[in-house]
């Protein structure tokens, strides 16, 4: 891929999608393109085709996406359902109408079955039953890898898939409602410290194992894969490592500087019992990720004290 490339970022504004906008300016890509929710609603298709037509993009990143933890997931079935399935149609239809050179999609390792063998291999893809809570949100994950295979088969296209592990990093979104495991307790450790809380409470057993990939760590292995010319089947993006929800929190509580107590609210589901990525495609590639957990999170921490500096601690819409 060219530098003066045009390359068109769809969710730049999230937490993934500005991550890989921030790796491409690294690289020295100047052309990159971005819209805005307003300027262009990827759930209407024809805005979207037009949009494509128009700008004609070398290549595409597909981050745009309904995304929550699991209370968000379980709640909003139905949103994220749709939403996430028609964002996925319009572009990738969109993409080759317009005949873009290659696309990437990311999915979210979710798709793997419930009781997945561990570490989760590219080839289990479904294979069993989905995660109850999070079900149609996989779903619409799944057709997305299944829509990028069937246009490359049918018309040649060179559409990718990467399923990056858990991510979190600056611009993830902390409301408690609506967000994933490491930004919830970020925020409420940090909220429990300034309030000088004797403990602080977290959903579940503690037992489930999660893995974590910082999400400037993703955007890396991303840009890798564009600059390759990847355009195979399935990828999985993670660090092959992963803890207890137990181990996070406690890991966070001491970045944090908390020194109250990590109580276990074991009433609240746990979700999946574990999801450890096999990662020995990517890294065959030669990618390693730069960051561990600890520096992940506080990097992390210094990126959402910022947003709170800066009165832009990010609440997603839900409903």
């Amino acid at each position: 891929m060219k530098l003066d490339s045009r390359i068109y970022v769809a969710g730049h504004a999230g937490m993934v999608g500005s991550a890989i906008v921030r790796r491409l300016r690294e690289a020295g890509y100047a052309s990159i393109l971005t819209a805005t929710r307003k300027e262009l609603n990827l759930v209407d298709q024809a805005a979207v085709h037009r949009f494509l037509t128009r700008e004609r993009p070398d290549y595409v990143f597909l981050a745009a996406a309904r995304v929550g933890g699991v209370y968000a997931n379980d709640t909003y079935r139905a949103d994220f359902i749709y939403e996430n399935l028609m964002i996925e149609a319009n572009v990738v239809r969109g993409a080759y109408e317009a005949g873009i050179g290659g696309l990437l999609f990311l999915g979210s390792s979710c798709i793997y079955p419930r009781d997945c063998p561990q570490p989760m291999k590219e080839e289990y893809l479904l294979t069993g039953p989905l995660e109850a809570t999070n079900e149609p949100y996989a779903v619409a994950k799944i057709a997305g890898i299944k829509l990028c295979e069937s246009f490359n088969r049918q018309y040649g296209t060179r559409f990718g898939s990467v399923m990056p592990t858990n991510l979190y990093g600056p611009n993830d979104n902390f409301d408690l409602q609506t967000s994933h495991v490491i930004p919830a307790l970020l925020r409420k450790t940090h909220e429990a410290k300034i309030a000088g809380a004797p403990n602080v409470v977290v959903w579940g057993s503690g037992r489930p194992r999660r893995e974590f990939l910082h999400v400037d760590d993703m955007a890396d292995a991303c840009v890798r894969l564009m600059e390759s010319g990847y355009a195979g089947t399935l990828i999985n993006i993670g660090t092959g490592d992963d803890v207890t929800i137990r181990e996070l929190a406690e890991t966070i509580k001491s970045v944090v500087g908390f020194v109250g107590e990590v109580q276990f609210d074991a009433s609240k589901p746990d979700g999946t019992p574990r999801k450890l990525l096999d990662v020995s495609k990517i890294r065959a590639t030669g990618w390693v990720p730069r960051y561990s957990l600890a520096s992940g999170l506080r990097h992390a921490y210094e990126a959402f004290l910022q947003q709170v500096d800066g009165g832009a601690v990010r609440e997603t819409r839900m409903g």
